[in-house]
């Protein structure tokens, strides 16, 4: 008998014995228990139904002639299609050798007859139910592994697997592509001597960059990093490696790495492009500067004037008292201490011009707040005679120094003063124009610039900021885009507000010296 006895979804039980009163019990036994029964008289028939089959249990005799159970169950258990059969012995044999023997060769349990019905119904079900859920735990383990190599498939860098020893045991296709070789050519290799010409950590040169990354089971994430090719050929890497432990033994390690030699090129030429672009923005800067040095020129050329017409004054002065029959030691004195003082004076004035004109060092340093105020009031004494304005400055108590370029800051806030002092004089009010220092928010101080004036049209938040968009008939829409472009510079932020009352305040921000800002 090799019939299929009964059809159901419960999985698939073999019953095995030479004995037809014994198949029949055991047929009775299960036939309503949702199995699919399948039956054969002697060892030969079992393996080839197994086979055909692939039974969930096999409850199998031990005594048969020709092949006993023994003998079956171990060439069950060497063929792969039919080893994870649950194989259960039927023996009338109760010593504890036999049980052991058949334990040795595979077997997954043990029924001694007599047997019970129930034993026998509460086991094939148990047996059952694990084999299934075995078989379909390896088939989904299957899929995950065919999707696994579906996604490292598509994946655009390369991918290795690495033994324990560094060699390959994994290629991508990105990876044989990179590298110039088919997975064959690859596979075996050692990663290290491969792409870093080097040996593990043992090998490279203390200058090399590639000796850095020799170092099997640490993680690295190393970007332009020299690797080889199959060819010899070398290019810009960037890549992980990241070892894999079993406990605390290292069984491997996974390396992700890609060509970045066009994206570090691209990065070149970008940072070139910005030096550029830096190098003219400090031209335009120094141009404006120098736009504003000729507005000025009338009121600094009268400032200057004044303490060199009193030198000459005073000059002459001291020539009648050295002509004279007697020498008035105490008013020459005096005389010359005043020309001295006048030419201080001149000296302040031009040393004034050429500190605000003189091209900016390279870098940010120290300021103090107090000391760079100080300095913007004295440079804008000529625009608020010239717009019949006033200053006043406020400046917070123990206010810390920031972190900028003095002279560019100030030629922001030199732009922003004058424009309020304009705005004020357009307005025909005589409120001062008032420039606040304070901490705004950690790390940051910011600096107010607050007139009285007429204010900004509805659009001004769209177009202010906007090169060339001016308000005045005769601007050139320049000096509020390059306040930006200089606060940017400085690590800060430029804005303005209307206040509730009257006119406009303007605002930048500076980073604290030796704040850590974000």
């Amino acid at each position: 008998m090799t019939e299929d006895i009964c059809v159901d979804s419960e999985g698939t039980v073999l019953l095995v014995d030479d004995n037809p009163q014994n198949l029949k019990v055991l047929y009775e036994t299960l036939k309503d228990k949702g199995y699919r029964l399948l039956i054969a008289n002697d060892g030969h028939k079992a393996l080839s139904l197994a086979l055909r089959d692939q039974p969930e249990v096999i409850l199998l005799d031990i005594m048969m002639p020709e092949l006993d159970g023994y003998e079956v169950c171990e060439r069950l258990k060497a063929d792969p299609q039919t080893a994870d059969s649950a194989v259960v012995f039927l023996s009338a044999l109760d010593e504890i050798d036999a049980k052991i023997k058949g334990f040795s060769l595979g077997g997954a349990d043990y029924i001694s007859k007599p047997f019970q019905a129930a034993e026998v119904i509460a086991r094939v079900r148990t047996h059952a139910r694990v084999v299934r859920l075995e078989r379909e735990l390896q088939q989904r383990n299957r899929q995950l592994q065919g999707d696994q190599s579906r996604i490292l498939n598509a994946i655009s860098e390369g991918i290795y697997g690495l033994d324990d020893a560094s060699n390959i045991i994994f290629a991508n296709p990105a990876a044989e592509q990179i590298a110039g070789g088919r997975a064959d050519q690859l596979i075996g290799r050692n990663f290290f001597e491969l792409h870093c010409n080097c040996a593990g950590s043992d090998s490279g040169s203390a200058g090399d960059p590639t000796s850095l990354v020799c170092q099997p089971g640490e993680y690295d994430h190393r970007r332009g990093v020299m690797m080889y090719r199959l060819d010899g050929s070398v290019f810009e890497a960037e890549y992980r490696l990241t070892p894999k432990y079993e406990g605390e033994e290292l069984v491997g390690a996974v390396v992700v790495f890609r060509d970045i030699t066009t994206e570090l090129e691209n990065e070149r030429a970008l940072e070139a492009a910005r030096d550029l672009v830096q190098e003219q923005r400090d031209q335009l800067a120094q141009a404006s500067r120098l736009s504003t040095l000729g507005e000025w020129a009338a009121g600094f050329a009268h400032e200057v004037n004044q303490p060199l017409t009193a030198i000459t004054n005073y000059a002459r002065v001291a020539t009648r008292v050295l002509a004279a029959d007697t020498v008035d030691k105490s008013l020459l004195q005096e005389t010359l201490g005043k020309i001295e003082a006048q030419s201080h004076r001149a000296s302040e004035v031009i040393r004034r011009i050429r500190r605000f004109v003189k091209q900016p060092a390279s870098g940010k340093s120290r300021v103090s707040v107090e000391t760079l105020l100080d300095d913007i009031s004295q440079f804008a004494e000529v625009d608020i005679r010239h717009n019949n304005g006033r200053l006043v400055v406020n400046i917070a108590d123990d206010i810390p120094d920031v972190l900028a370029d003095a002279v560019q800051v100030q030629q922001v806030a030199l732009n922003l003063i004058r424009n309020a002092l304009e705005a004020t004089r357009s307005a025909g009010v005589e409120a001062p124009v008032v420039v606040s220092a304070f901490v705004v928010r950690p790390g940051y101080v910011r600096f107010d610039v607050t007139d009285k004036g007429i204010g900004l049209p509805e659009d001004a938040e769209e177009n202010l900021f906007l090169p060339f968009y001016t308000t005045k008939e005769d601007g050139m829409g320049i000096g509020l885009p390059m306040c930006r472009s200089l606060i940017q510079t400085q690590g800060g932020e430029i804005g303005f507000e209307r206040p509730a009352e009257q006119g406009t305040r303007f605002f930048f921000t500076l980073p604290v010296a030796g704040a850590e800002t974000g």
